[in-house]
């Protein structure tokens, strides 16, 4: 996958990296990157941020490479070849993401200030101290939508419920933690994997903690999905991964030789 890296990473050790994708966030990603910085103040985890701009025809990035002067944790990558405006998709830029990052646990988050960075450290911790390999955020008690969006997500779940069992119950909430050797599992290079990435990580038998989550009212920009480009997408992408489902292959071995 095509990235360029504007800048290294930290050297010291990272326990925690921030995979945050951007398209368009001219206006949120400043205070989105102030509040990222807020909330590891009074925190010992160590931490990066990777803004990863995917297609952005804004000053998305030139703000982020100005923040980076006085933020050493900030890192970004720019997805390269890739359609502006469309660009490569979610899934492809978290996959970039986490290939970079250099944190034995990865976390993501939406750069639109819907998601609160606040509960990251929360999440962190439970993480660590559960030895689980994610937990994933769960805004069903606390959405800010209109009744549209909320009325197409209790549509998509009850179908997710159906066709492929999905017993996670906010899996596309875009927060979460993941370890990073399991994060590189989820094949995120096929589109529209992102909104499946805790019922995957659930198939492939890893422990999925969900606990309750911020989240916000959009204040500024423009949201990239809405009720008619999400509905028949979504559907073909749960039918093709229920089609995975059904084909997915459990790899298991001894490596204890024997004469």
């Amino acid at each position: 996958m095509d990235s360029e890296v504007n800048t290294t990473a930290p050297k010291s050790s990272v326990d925690l990296s921030v995979v945050a994708p951007a398209q368009n966030e001219e206006d949120n990603i400043i205070p989105f990157l102030e509040d990222l910085g807020r909330a590891f103040e009074q925190s010992t985890i160590s931490f990066e941020a990777i803004v990863v701009d995917d297609g952005s025809t804004d000053e998305t990035r030139a703000k982020v490479q100005v923040a980076m002067r006085d933020k050493p944790w900030l890192r970004c990558i720019t997805m390269t070849n890739r359609p502006p405006v469309t660009g490569d998709g979610k899934g492809a830029a978290y996959l970039a993401g986490f290939q970079v990052a250099q944190g034995r646990y990865i976390a993501t988050i939406d750069t639109d200030r819907q998601n609160d960075p606040a509960d990251l450290p929360l999440m962190y911790k439970r993480a660590v101290d559960e030895k689980a390999p994610m937990v994933q955020g769960d805004r069903s008690g606390k959405r800010k939508d209109n009744l549209i969006r909320k009325f197409s997500s209790k549509v998509g779940k009850a179908f997710r419920k159906m066709i492929i069992r999905d017993v996670v119950r906010d899996t596309s909430c875009g927060i979460r933690i993941i370890r990073k050797d399991v994060a590189l599992k989820v094949p995120l290079q096929y589109r529209g994997m992102h909104r499946f990435i805790g019922y995957y990580v659930n198939l492939l038998g890893y422990k999925v903690i969900e606990i309750p989550v911020h989240h916000l009212p959009r204040t500024s920009g423009r949201a990239k999905y809405n009720m008619w480009n999400r509905a028949i997408p979504g559907l073909l992408d749960l039918l093709a991964v229920r089609w995975m489902t059904k084909r997915l292959q459990p790899v298991t071995y001894d490596t204890t030789e024997s004469n």
